[in-house]
């Protein structure tokens, strides 16, 4: 006993590291892409746009974000995560600081907002194709939940960090020093990521055999430098797993980007909430985020060992989404706005039980495509997230807000309803 204890010491946790950095990498890009949700009532004031034009605007960046998702994933099948993720951060921290050089002087303002958050979108979407490409490579399959969970609780820390820093800077300053700051800190994360990140076990100095034999043992090996086969596109579109995968997140989309989107200005224009307690409560569903993913992540893994598959990655994605569906449509009956946030903090939990099996059942049925796989996949996330950000205020026009969040309920049942139908041992074939 002693000596295995040993060995595993000697075995290390580099692969963790791998994990604990595409956490903060998520975190920084949610940070970057919530921050002008926060700042939307001055920034919408400065430069004279109305709110369905807020609508195009928070829908412009999920559309670049959206389409691009396919080949963000097989960019990073092809060049690895290291090199695809830190061109990402580049990018997405030039155009955060793009918008707040946007004047209000400047002519076609509201077309340059749209152009510069479409783009924005674009740069984004490598990290999330590019993490489940290195969970796949350093990740063995019996980990994954667990990785996938704590990778996805960024985007909780991210988003929820974004209320109370961006108001903070914001009165003090303004809504462009807010953006000035979310592009610095990008260029932070960027200088740590090339330090610290590498493709494959094999090409970090850092991890002993012990560690690189147990990762073999489990892994997809993915090293850039050698020829790997990837599934042509037709295969990927057309299997049936990927598909229902992708309806189902399709359904999340449209869920979860109530809160990027939306949840802040519910708060303050249409609860009556002041700015700063808006950007205390407005950090409530995104708290739920980062605990309830690697909670779910952790709790799958060992589901998986004694029940089996299904049971332990379909089952408590299909509960989570029902009570979310659940929790969202309660919310509305709610006339207390610090209550109505609390419920709807626990519908955005209950969303993110299921966000971890969606990434570990695309890695583990893509393989060599796991970049390509899970690319499509949030590209369907995305389009459902572009929706909700585009009808929302036409909804609340029309129906009410109760009527647009009933809309959300409806899809998350709609998404529970899809993980039934999956089978997690089903695998992409290369023939």
């Amino acid at each position: 006993m002693a000596g295995s204890i040993r060995g595993a010491g000697r075995m290390g946790n580099i692969r963790w590291l791998m994990v604990g950095l595409a956490f903060a990498a998520a975190a920084v890009s949610y940070l970057d892409r919530s921050n002008i949700s926060i700042a939307a009532p001055l920034l919408k004031a400065d430069l004279g746009i109305s709110q369905r034009e807020l609508g195009l605007v928070f829908s412009a960046f999920v559309f670049g974000y959206a389409l691009t998702q396919p080949i963000a994933g097989r960019l990073a099948d092809r060049f690895g995560a290291r090199r695809t993720v830190a061109i990402g951060l580049v990018w997405w921290s030039v155009l955060t600081a793009a918008t707040a050089m946007i004047s209000t002087t400047m002519a076609g303002a509201f077309g340059m907002l749209l152009l510069v958050r479409g783009l924005l979108g674009v740069g984004e979407a490598v990290i999330f194709p590019a993490s489940n490409r290195l969970v796949a490579s350093w990740i063995p399959a019996h980990e994954r939940g667990l990785a996938n969970g704590l990778i996805f609780a960024g985007v909780g820390v991210g988003a929820g960090i974004a209320p109370p820093l961006i108001t903070t800077i914001m009165l003090a300053w303004d809504w462009r020093a807010a953006f000035w700051a979310s592009a610095a800190i990008g260029l932070v994360m960027l200088a740590i990521w090339l330090t610290f990140v590498r493709d494959t076990p094999e090409r970090h100095p850092l991890v002993g055999a012990g560690e690189r034999e147990h990762i073999a043992s489990h892994s997809v090996a993915a090293d850039p430098a050698a020829p790997v086969k990837l599934a042509p596109w037709r295969r990927i579109i057309f299997h049936r797993q990927i598909a229902l995968l992708t309806l189902a997140y399709i359904c999340f989309g449209y869920v979860a980007y109530i809160f990027f989107t939306w949840f802040f200005t519910y708060l303050s224009s249409v609860r009556g909430l002041d700015l700063k307690s808006s950007g205390i409560y407005a950090m409530l569903p995104f708290i739920a985020m980062a605990i309830a993913s690697p909670l779910s992540g952790f709790i799958s893994d060992r589901l998986v060992p004694r029940f089996g598959r299904r049971i332990g990655r379909c089952v408590p994605a299909a509960i989570g989404m029902a009570l979310a569906g659940l929790f969202v449509a309660l919310a509305t009956q709610v006339q207390d706005p610090r209550l109505a946030a609390v419920i709807l903090a626990l519908g955005s939990g209950s969303l993110y039980l299921s966000q971890s099996a969606f990434w570990t059942l695309s890695a583990d049925i893509g393989g060599h495509s796991a970049g390509s796989v899970s690319g499509l996949m949030n590209m369907g996330n995305q389009l459902g997230g572009a929706t909700v950000a585009a009808i929302t205020p036409i909804l609340a026009e029309t129906l009410g807000w109760s009527g647009s969040f009933f809309c959300a309920s409806a899809a998350a049942l709609v998404g529970a309803a899809a993980w039934l139908f999956i089978d997690p041992d089903a695998s992409l074939k290369l023939d």
